[in-house]
């Protein structure tokens, strides 16, 4: 019989996961393989063929690339959120909602670049307001025609966007069928968000040109990109469009036809622009720029209100620990998205400006980064305040839950105990916070109303500084300080992604604490953002499926180990094998998020009914271990602590979930010096609960086998 055994987001290496001193690779390569004990000790303490899959390195790709899909996060997150849809009526408006949402932030992206190459280099340094040398010049292009100008620089944000197409098209090696097949709904999303880059770049470009006097040529390139505009909304906007197999060859033709007619209408309008001889109006920045990119953050704002409300809107029905409705998951992790990518968008123009010297005398950046810039400071206190009144609200209930446990555990704790028994109910009132999650969620996702009020009043025209006089009595400096410290922690936000992609890749203890986010967010494929990282679960499902396959036929039987993450990647690998390979095999989770965390998340994927048909496709060998000291993983189907009540016994999933306690004991043992540790999300598999546990399954197996 084989063990084999999957990590989870900690990404540990072979010889960590199989408690060897070495390990050699048996299948796979060097980003996710199948390794082996090398050396004396091959074999598990019950005689099993040990065997561990590391896939740690799939999310991580190169050093370059995995700095550049930080960077790209929000898109990530946008993607994520898509997947978080509730189940019910409220699915399809939530998809339609989040690729909304993500084709608004692939606008944003460009409206900032632009706001660098065209409003802040074209039109202020090299026009209105030199900037420091060299961007004064600027190659030579400070004597040229601002038509000229713009049309050099409007290469920038196009090269931007082919830079967004490439790392999209970038795919990974497959291994097997793929887990999802949606690479021809990816194509669709890619054209439609490459012919908008495209249109909000010509709309901003003949926006300024028709300031100096409106032509034919220019009011029928505008009617035409407002046409594509309209037509990339339009492929999102209708409810499975892109998605229903009925309609999905005309889809993909529509969007290819789109993003090829906004390529020629960017061809189209550089040459007007280029070409015109006639004068440009006289402005202190570029004419039209402040009303297009107030319109897409208002833009943004706006949509996340609306899928916030949808969401969060409707109480759902809840079950066991879940207290808000289904797909509550969706607008706090869109929430976060737009903040993000509102603030980078923002820091990037504000502090190119201040860098170049662009921004003198005209007040500052365009008016709509001002109130960004404003809001997410507002943003990120409003938010820090709310954790930590939060947690002061709740530590009480934790604290009388978390007693109530030990003790249970511990009716009569012997003398000396008192401390570590003192310890151990924090640790368990700490693990349960994270019950409180979802209310802390929720309140999040509401916060997006700060957003919106910003973008309204900065649509309006409405100067913080003034309005913080009239309306609150503040004086000017207040605002600076706010507009100062938002800048500084937008810098301090995409220092932190950078050192972040670059560590979570080169330093096992940065990923395992900060690469849980970049581990998660790339599970899923990219149904809402094409140029979100790809998925990883395409490669790492399948691959671990095929192996279990080949284990399965070779030996008498499969024991599947999943820890935390990796018992989702099991999960899945488990519907995906054959009928005589799923006879053969027994699974064994421990610190399990499967209910605790992604049936909350990912209601509409891994539910109640998609979990039992994992337990009926291994026979329900399967048995899941869990600890109330553990903050991430948990019971699936039943809790089974002291004094709660027996399950139905007809119910097979009533018998999955094992509770283990935490720790065995309060005092050191006979001859140690120590008290027995607390394992927490520890994985434990020398543990002797965890071998009983693996000699029980392993038992269940023989007898599959002898019938």
């Amino acid at each position: 019989m084989v063990e084999l055994r999957v990590h989870g987001v900690s990404g540990a290496e072979p010889s960590v996961v199989l408690g060897s001193a070495s390990a050699r690779q048996v299948a796979g390569d060097d980003r996710g393989g199948f390794y082996r004990p090398d050396g004396p000790g091959r074999d598990a303490p019950d005689g099993l063929t040990l065997e561990a899959y590391r896939w740690g390195d799939l999310p991580s790709d190169t050093v370059a690339r995995t700095i550049s899909m930080v960077l790209l996060l929000p898109f990530m997150l946008s993607n994520a959120a898509a997947w978080m849809r509730p189940t019910g009526e409220r699915a399809a408006g939530v998809t339609v909602l989040s690729r909304l949402l993500a084709l608004n932030l692939t606008l944003v992206y460009v409206v900032s670049i632009a706001g660098v190459a065209l409003d802040l280099l074209a039109w202020r340094c090299l026009g209105a307001t030199p900037c420091r040398a060299p961007f004064d010049t600027l190659f030579g292009l400070d004597d040229r025609h601002v038509g000229q100008r713009l049309a050099v620089l409007a290469l920038l944000p196009i090269a931007a966007v082919g830079l967004l197409r490439l790392l999209g098209t970038r795919r990974r090696r497959l291994s097997g069928s793929p887990l999802w097949a949606v690479e021809p709904l990816v194509e669709r999303l890619r054209a439609i968000h490459v012919a908008a880059a495209l249109g909000v770049l010509d709309l901003l470009l003949l926006t300024a040109r028709r300031a100096g006097g409106a032509t034919v040529g220019t009011n029928l390139l505008l009617a035409s990109t407002a046409a594509v505009l309209v037509a990339c909304v339009g492929l999102l906007a209708v409810p499975g469009l892109i998605d229903r197999a009925a309609t999905a060859r005309t889809a993909t033709v529509t969007a290819r036809a789109t993003a090829v007619a906004a390529a020629a209408l960017t061809v189209a309008t550089l040459v007007v622009v280029v070409g015109d001889g006639r004068g440009w109006p006289a402005s202190g920045g570029l004419p039209g720029y402040g009303g297009i990119a107030g319109g897409t953050l208002f833009g943004q704002m706006a949509l996340l209100v609306l899928l916030s409300a949808l969401v969060l809107g409707r109480r759902g029905r809840a079950r066991g620990r879940r207290a808000l409705p289904g797909g509550a998951g969706a607008a706090v992790i869109a929430a976060i998205a737009v903040g993000l990518a509102g603030a980078l968008a923002s820091g990037l123009v504000y502090q190119s400006g201040v860098l170049l010297g662009g921004y003198r005398g005209d007040g500052g950046p365009p008016l709509p980064y001002r109130w960004t810039v404003l809001a997410f400071f507002l943003h990120v206190d409003a938010a820090v305040l709310l954790g930590v009144v939060l947690t002061l609200l709740s530590r009480r209930r934790r604290r009388r839950s978390a007693a109530t446990i030990t003790t249970r555990d511990f009716p009569a704790p012997p003398p000396g105990a008192t401390v570590r028994l003192r310890q151990v109910t924090k640790a368990v009132a700490r693990a349960r916070f994270t019950e409180w999650l979802g209310l802390l969620a929720g309140t999040y996702a509401l916060l997006a109303l700060i957003g919106l009020a910003t973008s309204l009043l900065g649509q309006f025209g409405r100067e913080p500084d003034e309005l913080a006089w009239r309306v609150l009595g503040l004086p000017a400096g207040v605002v600076g300080m706010g507009l100062a410290g938002g800048t500084y922690l937008v810098a301090a936000v995409a220092l932190a992604l950078l050192s972040g992609g670059l560590f979570a890749y080169r330093t096992a203890w940065f990923r395992r604490h900060v690469g849980i986010l970049w581990d998660l967010g790339t599970f899923w494929p990219r149904a809402a953002h094409p140029f979100a990282p790809p998925s990883y679960a395409d490669r790492a499902v399948p691959e671990s499926a095929d192996r279990i396959g080949h284990l399965a036929e070779r030996h008498a039987g499969v024991l599947l180990c999943g820890h935390s993450h990796g018992s989702a990647l099991l999960a899945l690998a488990v519907l995906r094998l054959p009928p005589a390979a799923r006879r053969r095999v027994a699974l064994l989770t421990y610190g399990s998020p499967l209910d605790r965390l992604y049936a909350r998340l990912f209601p509409a994927y891994l539910d109640d009914r998609t979990l039992r048909q994992v337990g009926e496709r291994v026979g329900w060998r399967w048995v899941n271990l869990w600890r109330d000291t553990d903050p991430v993983g948990g019971w699936i189907f039943a809790a089974h602590r002291p004094g709660d009540p027996s399950p139905d016994p007809t119910d097979p999933a009533g018998r999955v979930d094992r509770r283990l306690r935490d720790p065995d004991g309060l005092l050191p043992a006979p001859g140690e010096r120590r008290p027995p540790p607390l394992r927490g999300h520890h994985p434990g598999e020398s543990d002797p609960a965890f071998r009983a546990v693996v000699r029980d399954l392993v038992g269940r197996l023989r007898g599959a086998d002898a019938e």
